[in-house]
């Protein structure tokens, strides 16, 4: 009798215990500095609200997708989404958590937040070092109303492997000729001119220190750096300012089984209200999971911020993923992350 209640008592604390460990189960990732205000904010709130950790380090994207391969995180996160055969060679799961602005920031004496008119070829023009002075005729002509000095322009780009980078030098593909035969797009490039500040966060930093400089940074990061941020013309000619609706303007006919892994680029729409460089920024998981209580615990997150998340995200002027793509999300949750023995994971 004493046997059999001491066998109960000790499958009674093996319950316990696995009880204790699928709660106390903390997750890392790792990537893109982008998405990083809004993946701190709902951390923190998720936190208070459930106990449980995610812990996230704003690396760039380059960073990001190495470490998902190497499975030295249980996430990675990019604004540059992998192709779909890349993500077949390392059998990944990629799906858009946010949609937000970069934005083009200047410290010029005199010039406040949303004062200062670009277009795509000046920007081009500018990084490619071919307008120097920012009372160059080019930049006077958009901007008839506003006394620009007679300096230098100090060009500030990524130093880092970088999605950010991946949509300001995809939008300039696109609106400047020079620049796509000269540069091209990617994560990392061969910089014409300037200097490289590491992540969003050293890109705001050098812009807020170097007079006369131009940089490019996801918007929250102008905004908690009090940077001038510049209107853009766009698509449809109309000069924009950043901002939650003109963002949400350019992804609102983006099509997100157009291509593998959601993986939808969203610079330079169409749409009279469009900001230029607006992206997404994704979520990279491995399809079969060695440790799917972690797998579990990334998509309990993710699920937490999509249902609970989106006031925060307006917040911080990111746009929330639409409730319908959310919902095709969870559905591929349950049918692609798979534990080794075939069993799902998400149901």
């Amino acid at each position: 009798m004493l046997k059999r209640a001491f066998s109960k008592l000790t499958v009674g604390l093996a319950f316990s215990a696995m009880a204790l460990s699928a709660q106390a189960v903390n997750v890392t990732g790792a990537g893109a500095s982008f998405p990083y205000p809004i993946y701190a904010k709902w951390a923190a709130a998720y936190h208070k609200e459930t106990g449980k950790q995610v812990n996230y380090q704003s690396i760039g994207s380059g960073g990001g997708q190495q470490q998902i391969i190497a499975k030295t995180v249980d996430f990675g996160a990019s604004d540059d989404p992998m192709k779909g055969d890349a993500l077949a060679k390392d059998n990944l799961f990629q799906f858009p958590a946010i949609i937000g602005g970069t934005v083009p920031v200047v410290n010029i004496d005199g010039i406040e937040p949303g004062q200062l008119k670009l277009s795509g070829k000046v920007l081009g023009d500018i990084y490619l070092g071919k307008i120097k002075k920012w009372d160059d005729p080019a930049i006077q002509a958009l901007n008839g109303d506003v006394k620009l000095p007679n300096k230098s322009i100090v060009v500030v780009h990524r130093s880092d492997g970088s999605g950010t980078t991946f949509g300001w030098t995809n939008y300039l593909s696109k609106v400047s000729a020079d620049w796509k035969e000269t540069v091209g797009e990617g994560k990392a490039v061969k910089w014409p001119t300037g200097q490289g500040g590491k992540g969003n966060e050293g890109v705001a930093a050098y812009v807020r220190q170097l007079k006369n400089s131009i940089g490019y940074v996801e918007y929250a990061y102008a905004k908690q750096n009090n940077l001038s941020w510049t209107q853009l013309q766009n698509k449809d000619g109309n000069f924009v300012q950043p901002s939650q609706d003109s963002f949400a303007a350019a992804a609102a006919s983006a099509d997100w089984n157009s291509v593998p892994g959601m993986g939808v680029i969203l610079t330079d729409e169409v749409g009279e209200n469009s900001w230029p460089v607006t992206s997404a920024s994704f979520i990279l998981l491995h399809k079969e999971q060695d440790k799917p209580a972690n797998a579990k615990a990334v998509m309990n997150f993710f699920n937490w911020a999509f249902d609970e998340g989106a006031d925060m995200a307006a917040e911080l002027d990111y746009v929330p993923m639409p409730k319908e793509v959310t919902d095709q999300i969870k559905q591929n949750w349950a049918q692609q992350i798979k534990a080794k023995d075939g069993s799902a994971i998400w149901e």
